[in-house]
């Protein structure tokens, strides 16, 4: 096989670009090496920063995502029992943030794709990227019980972090910064309308929780757990005893229960890798870095990467210039580092760190009376969370 882009991964990012490239009239291949049922189906990220929305509607998906997606328009914070709301639009000059999880979005690409894109493989495992630094790189694979070729132009990564297409990269040109936290979050989908109609986020002596939705009769919760924590551990009534006092307030506000369809613990981690281009292989998404679910970042990150691609390669077809292309790794990073400053920032704003001392403690409080106080702390939250510009 040939083509201009091998792309391996169907996720958001892989299926995304493919629909840039092909409304740019760039030919493109996609390799997934999970079936079609699994990938419209694996549960991730659900917060959409309006620079994806607008993205995504521009590149004709957006129809179910007006249609059914959540705009919100804010977030709440709380913490010492108390509650303030964070105003985006009043902050960032209109921006908002549409809930719309990311089954719904792989969904509404794959059927664009399979309708009027080009090839998209389902298990079709990527084996190696070969060439990466030379002018004809290629991608082995399997497909139907046997092994192929894919001769591309470019090949873009968009496997995760535990595809191959990194491994590509000579470790002595790489340089990798992580760091993992002690906790992680139990979450939850539950069938009940959720009890607030915006995101809340609440620092508590207890720990960290969140309230999200997947809909308006869907609702998505987290505690945070300590490392490791077995979900199956936790009962439905003590997960929903926790998540009350965790989100306690001094007025009457109550928290809705109601049957829980599933749990899983979520590892809390931040991760780089650099650089994210080596000769014609180029990585995006979770390949290249990891951010903590705190701050909403990871889908939202892997768009900016594909967005950037895919203007370099126009750019590049359009003018003769590679100088976008070259400056994808320096481009990408700028945006990447950034959000990975706003999520740790949100995560240790508000988590209980183990063995926290009380000085931490009132830190944390602080930091949040500041937000609440000052709107030049509030603008930086909002501006973080509505999302950094592509490029």
């Amino acid at each position: 096989m040939r083509t201009t882009v091998g792309i391996i991964g169907a996720g958001p990012a892989g299926l995304l670009l493919a629909r840039l490239l092909h409304k740019a009239g760039i030919d493109s291949v996609v390799l997934e090496s999970r079936d079609r049922g699994y990938v419209e189906q694996r549960q991730r990220a659900g917060i959409l920063e309006q620079g994806t929305a607008d993205v995504l509607r521009a590149a004709g998906a957006g129809e179910r995502l007006d249609r059914e997606g959540l705009r919100h328009d804010g977030i709440e914070l709380r913490y010492d029992r108390r509650r303030h709301r964070v105003d985006f639009p009043a902050l960032t000059g209109g921006r908002s943030v549409t809930v719309y999880a990311q089954t719904e979005v792989c969904k509404d690409l794959i059927a664009l794709q399979l309708k009027e894109g080009g090839p998209l493989l389902f298990e079709a495992e990527a084996l190696a990227v070969e060439g990466a630094a030379t002018d004809h790189p290629r991608v082995r694979f399997r497909h139907d019980g046997r092994e192929d070729v894919l001769d591309c132009a470019y090949v873009v990564g968009c496997d995760g972090f535990w595809g191959i297409a990194r491994t590509a990269i000579p470790a002595e040109l790489t340089r990798v910064f992580e760091r993992t936290y002690p906790f992680g979050w139990l979450g939850i989908l539950a069938d009940v309308p959720p009890s607030h109609d915006e995101l809340v986020y609440a620092r508590h002596d207890r720990g960290f929780a969140l309230l999200s939705m997947r809909s308006p009769s869907v609702s998505r919760l987290y505690l945070q757990v300590p490392e490791g924590t077995d979900a199956e551990a936790w009962s439905d009534d003590e997960i929903w005893a926790e998540l009350e006092r965790r989100f306690e307030t001094d007025d009457d506000w109550t928290l809705r229960r109601g049957p829980i369809t599933q749990k899983s613990v979520t590892p809390m981690r931040s991760y780089v890798h650099e650089p994210m281009r080596h000769g014609r292989l180029f990585l995006a998404g979770d390949a290249a870095h990891i951010v903590p679910p705190t701050g909403a970042k990871g889908l939202n990150l892997a768009v900016g990467d594909v967005v950037t691609f895919a203007r370099a390669l126009v750019h590049q077809r359009e003018t003769g210039s590679a100088e976008l292309l070259d400056a994808y790794s320096r481009t990408c990073l700028r945006r990447v580092w950034q959000a990975e400053r706003f999520s740790y920032d949100m995560t240790t704003l508000l988590h209980r760190a183990p063995g926290a001392t009380p000085f931490e403690e009132r830190l944390q409080l602080a930091r949040l009376e500041r937000i609440a106080s000052s709107r030049a702390a509030e603008t930086d939250l909002a501006e973080g969370y509505t999302g950094f510009p592509f490029g």
